[in-house]
């Protein structure tokens, strides 16, 4: 098994590419070592020294580094060792039934204005994300103030240029395609 490693613009991230499917039912993120119990391989990956994240993507993990830790070349071999003898092994990514879901905030009762936005990400804003190493996802939206409210995660949470991303595309984006929306925040 060959793993691929790409950079993301995050210098805290870096993208981890095993040439499978690893997560296409949706993307799945873990903040915490608490968090990572749903899955072996994130248990594993927060047991090293310096991991502060792990995001799964459809076809890569991201793994987040504490700022203050050991530099990537000192933990990329640590972190491809665990991502192969976890995939190699054939245990499931997940255990029981965590994450499933579309990622998306809410309730699936939607405005029609909530669920343009939602397929606006769907469609156009999250795969270039994707291509970075994270995801972004609905929140809420406040149709009196024409706020969207996004949850950045993955390489994007925390990203110097997330709010630029935030700004400059996708704000931009939504306000052409769904009028309705008069400014974007990222949900911290």
């Amino acid at each position: 098994m060959f793993i691929q490693t790409e950079p993301t613009p995050n210098p805290n991230v870096l993208k981890f590419l095993p040439g499978r499917d690893v997560a296409p039912e949706g993307s799945v993120e873990f903040r915490s070592i608490d968090e990572a119990t749903a899955s072996a391989l994130a248990e594993t990956l927060f047991q090293l020294e310096g991991v502060e994240g792990v995001f799964y993507g459809s076809d890569h993990i991201s793994v987040t580094r504490a700022a203050q830790g050991p530099e990537w070349v000192q933990m990329k071999a640590p972190i491809l060792a665990a991502v192969m003898d976890h995939f190699v092994s054939g245990e499931p990514l997940l255990r029981g039934a965590a994450g499933s879901s579309d990622g998306h905030a809410g309730d699936g009762d939607d405005s029609e204005i909530v669920t343009e936005i939602k397929a606006l990400l769907d469609s156009r804003i999250r795969p270039a994300v994707a291509q970075d190493g994270g995801d972004i996802l609905f929140d809420a939206f406040d149709e009196a103030s024409g706020v969207l409210s996004l949850r950045m995660r993955g390489a994007c949470a925390g990203c110097p240029s997330s709010s630029a991303t935030l700004k400059a595309g996708v704000e931009q984006m939504m306000r052409h395609y769904v009028p309705e929306v008069t400014r974007v925040e990222q949900v911290l």
